[in-house]
């Protein structure tokens, strides 16, 4: 996509409303157009040449079969980071996100090898053995495990990047990720701290339609 038309698609997701003053960090203040009716106003010029810089960084890790993890926990991020990192065979967190999900990854290969356990179990009809309470015990588990892990089933190892909805609200997994040197792309608004953060998109991250024109545009 053209600069000037992603500034337009941009500008039609409200992707330039950052939050009030008193909430911002100023380590996005280079970023930002002004100030309008006391709402920081984000330079969606600059945005655009953000999200091209990390489609850039994205494309060679695709190119080379390398793995991605999205992290989209808020409401608003959640069916368009599921949507879009299943469109690439990404994995994805869009619950919540698990202490040591990567710093503790042998734990986390646990359970997602357990989860796809259950359900092979289930599909070949081997669970028919077990009692009705134990299958309901076992369902359970099945779903509890489903919920936070299903987006994870398929990486094998540590994703080569992250991409973050809302670098706050996400610190954990930015604290795990800078931890282990892994890349990450976030989409931060007014009130984060985009400092170790590798691709910083500064833009709305409170918004389904400012999120998925962002996220679109980086699997290009």
């Amino acid at each position: 996509m053209k600069k000037e038309n992603l500034v337009e698609a941009l500008f039609g997701a409200g992707s330039h409303f950052g939050y009030s003053r008193t909430r911002r960090h100023p380590t996005v203040t280079p970023y930002l157009y002004g100030n309008k009716g006391g709402v920081d106003i984000i330079d969606v010029s600059q945005t655009a040449e953000q999200i091209e810089t990390a489609k850039s960084f994205l494309d060679g890790l695709f190119a080379s079969g390398k793995k991605v993890l999205f992290v989209g926990v808020k409401p608003e991020a959640r069916e368009a980071s599921i949507e879009i990192a299943q469109s690439l065979r990404m994995p994805y967190v869009t619950e919540r996100w698990i202490g040591g999900t990567l710093t503790n990854y042998v734990e986390t290969k646990k359970r997602i090898s357990k989860l796809e356990e259950i359900k092979e179990k289930k599909a070949n009809g081997e669970l028919d053995k077990f009692t009705k309470k134990e299958q309901i015990l076992i369902n359970r588990e099945m779903v509890r495990l489903s919920k936070y892990f299903a987006g994870l089933v398929g990486m094998t190892k540590l994703p080569d990047a992250l991409i973050i909805v809302d670098s706050k609200k996400e610190h954990n997994a930015v604290k795990e990720a800078r931890k282990l040197g892994i890349p990450m792309i976030a989409i931060s608004n007014s009130d984060c701290s985009v400092g170790g953060i590798d691709y910083p998109i500064i833009a709305n991250d409170g918004t389904v339609s400012s999120i998925r024109v962002i996220l679109e545009a980086l699997k290009g």
